[in-house]
């Protein structure tokens, strides 16, 4: 279902939209899935790119591109950004924005709000963009430091955030249309490394030692704090922080252990000794947690969320560092995971995506220093297809659905197109 403050679109926005399903809305004119049969396989075409974060999709046949800047963070200079309107089949470029102010580096966000327009936050700057990629309005965020993307509201209000370790982050909200600042800041109550989730018009944020949500209030034109829901993850453990936050409507998932020295890759690239976790809270009480490790492997970790088949009530969750990937059915009565496949020397570390009606699950594996994209049946782990995009970086950004039996996957210096021949 889409959020109603998204455009309408089968991938307005990062993970498919703010609860992080990695999922394409059904009925919006995309392919329902891959769907290989016998004799087809999967073919790509790719190109170049300087630093691709995510490609989202507009109306039918629109794709946009997202690309920043990098070496110029390595000197201490501001990075900028870029967005493209490219060729849904070949890739090339339909129409290009200027290079837009940035700042300090990470790889920030885009979506297409209701309202039809391109929205980004990268480094501390927002942007709104017109769908020929035109600059219309910027706003310099209130931190001097880069901001992790943003997430859109049912009300259509923007949300974004600093990324922190150190110091408490802050919210902001912002007006869409007036490209404002919708009321007062709101400094959270710890740092946070990853990105913002939302329902309706609720934020949902993970910090570095616990999950903690914001209702935004009307009658205050606030974000006002959860007192009645907030869950330490780390209690008095040695795990370093967790990432994004996926919402299925009744539980959060996420993954903890996320520091790492990623450069390139994700394999071997944890740094803590400890192994890395699937967390899950309820949304309606705290007390109804669980906490279980990947595969118990020392030394694990991740960057990204999990993913959370509704209809089949299967998650899926990886340790990046130790090339692992399993698989878990949910009961929704008992709250029980029931294991139903693991697979080792798999080495993801990407968004993924989800075609919920086909069951294919699309994810990446590292190997020999080549990224591969592979379509795995949710429900078994059986491989449905394979190809090689080139890339010599494992890929930890995020990929979106197209408009036929394809995927973009984005890994940071190429785009692949990738697609059923």
């Amino acid at each position: 279902m889409r959020a109603s403050g998204y455009f309408d679109s089968p991938w307005p926005a990062e993970d498919g939209g703010p609860q992080r399903l990695q999922t394409a809305i059904a009925g919006r004119g995309a392919a329902t899935g891959l769907a290989l049969r016998a004799g087809e396989r999967l073919q790509c075409v790719t190109r170049n790119t300087l630093m691709s974060t995510m490609t989202v999709l507009g109306a039918p046949g629109e794709v946009y591109l997202m690309q920043h800047s990098a070496l110029r963070a390595q000197i201490g200079l501001p990075t900028t950004a870029c967005v493209e309107k490219i060729d849904p089949a070949s890739l090339k470029t339909i129409a290009r924005s200027p290079r837009l102010a940035g700042g300090p580096m990470w790889p920030g966000g885009m979506a297409v709000h209701a309202n039809g327009d391109l929205y980004l936050v990268y480094g501390r700057y927002l942007h709104r963009l017109d769908r020929d990629c035109k600059p219309l309005a910027q706003l310099q965020l209130p931190v001097n430091a880069a901001y992790n993307s943003f997430v859109i509201l049912d009300n259509g209000l923007i949300v974004t955030k600093n990324l922190s370790d150190k110091v408490a982050a802050r919210l902001t909200v912002v007006n869409p249309e007036t490209v404002s600042r919708a009321g007062n800041d709101v400094d959270c109550p710890e740092p946070s490394i990853a990105r913002l989730s939302a329902m309706g018009n609720t934020v949902y944020v993970v910090g570095v030692r616990s999950i903690f949500r914001y209702h935004w209030s009307d009658a205050s034109t606030a974000l006002e704090f959860d007192t009645t829901w907030r869950f330490d993850y780390i209690g008095n453990t040695t795990q370093t922080y967790g990432w994004d936050v996926v919402l299925d409507g009744q539980h959060a998932w996420f993954m903890d252990n996320g520091k790492h020295r990623y450069q390139f890759r994700m394999v071997g690239a944890g740094v803590n000794p400890s192994p890395n976790r699937l967390i899950r809270v309820s949304l309606s009480d705290v007390g109804d947690h669980d906490i279980l490790e990947i595969c118990g492997a020392k030394g694990g970790s991740i960057t990204n969320p999990p993913v959370y088949d509704l209809q089949r009530r299967i998650v899926v969750a990886y340790d990046s560092a130790n090339c692992h990937l399993r698989a878990w059915r949910f009961d929704l009565t008992t709250h029980a995971l029931e294991p139903l496949w693991h697979k080792q020397g798999f080495g993801c570390a990407s968004h993924m995506v989800l075609y919920p009606e086909t069951g294919d699950l699309v994810t990446n594996d590292y190997r020999d220093f080549s990224e591969q994209v592979v379509v795995l049946d949710i429900e078994t782990g059986a491989e449905r297809g394979r190809v090689r995009t080139g890339g010599v970086m494992q890929g930890v950004v995020f990929p979106s659905v197209g408009w036929a039996r394809d995927v973009y996957w984005s890994s940071m210096g190429r785009l692949a197109r990738v697609f059923v021949n």
